[in-house]
């Protein structure tokens, strides 16, 4: 019968690990069940990490938001931190699967899962998201788009443990939109989604503009290149559209059963202009 570890603590997880080195980190358990159903009967323990409190907890603390790693996703859709200060990450967390899915899977599982879809990730990468990851000889903090290296890649070390995401306050941005494209209405895996930050400045131009895609390319795609063409105009159908264009050179989707790169690429431009649709 396989182990099932429960620690109540990060200490006694990083115990639990030195002593079951190859054991299956489970948080919510939608990602990595589904795996094991398709690769077979895995006699390697569980360590589950549903009973350390301390990685559950939403909390504002020095001008940042601090998310446990194991917060589920139905709890970030409805935190009345996320949604006044982190709407957009709100948004789409809310497009997760269903709402059994968002209140089994957590913030940190999509995060380590790095699917280039996972729907959490372009408004973290536009939001300056750090994470906290903990291990026996001690903590680091790195940004998230040096944590993720490619489709299912990262830079988590054995032992190490993700423990918390560290999010700046974004209040200053008048718009935080995201929005996603699927092959239906529900329950879709991104054909390619946008996540969009803008800030004005006291004249109503754009001081700031942050882009950022996901299925569109081995990691959340940026395009500077777009973001500063957008800066110092007015919101407009013309200057999105010509951000659109420079988009679509950035991205680097490709072909699956889901949609062309072809599609994808024309998706990466016209989702822009949906940041001034009423």
């Amino acid at each position: 019968m396989k182990a099932l570890l429960f620690p109540a603590s990060i200490a006694e997880f990083l115990e639990n690990h030195a002593a079951f080195p190859d054991a299956l980190i489970m948080a919510g358990g939608t990602d990595l069940l589904v795996q094991l159903r398709k690769t077979g009967p895995d006699s390697r323990p569980f360590i589950c990490l549903e009973r350390i409190s301390e990685l559950r907890e939403i909390q504002n603390g020095s001008g940042e938001i601090r998310i446990g790693a194991a917060a589920p996703l139905a709890e970030v859709v409805r935190h009345p931190l996320i949604a006044k200060h982190l709407p957009v990450l709100a948004k789409a967390a809310v497009t997760v699967g269903g709402p059994a899915i968002r209140n089994m899977g957590t913030i940190g599982g999509n995060i380590c899962t790095a699917s280039p879809a996972g729907d959490t990730l372009p408004p973290l990468y536009i939001l300056g998201a750090k994470l906290d990851l903990v291990s026996q000889n001690g903590r680091r903090i790195t940004p998230i788009h040096e944590f993720i290296t490619g489709p299912r890649k990262t830079v988590l070390a054995p032992g190490e443990l993700l423990a918390q995401i560290r999010i700046p306050s974004a209040d200053g941005f008048a718009i935080q939109h995201f929005e996603k494209v699927g092959r239906r209405n529900a329950l879709a895996i991104a054909v390619a989604s946008l996540a969009a930050m803008i800030r004005f400045d006291d004249h109503g131009r754009i001081a700031e503009a942050r882009l950022a895609w996901g299925s569109l390319g081995p990691c959340v795609v940026r395009s500077p290149e777009a973001e500063n063409r957008l800066a110092g105009n007015l919101l407009s159908e013309t200057i999105l559209a010509e951000a659109g264009l420079l988009a679509q050179k950035a991205v680097s989707p490709i072909d699956d059963i889901r949609a062309s790169a072809d599609y994808r690429r024309k998706i990466a431009g016209n989702l822009l202009l949906r940041i001034a649709a009423p």
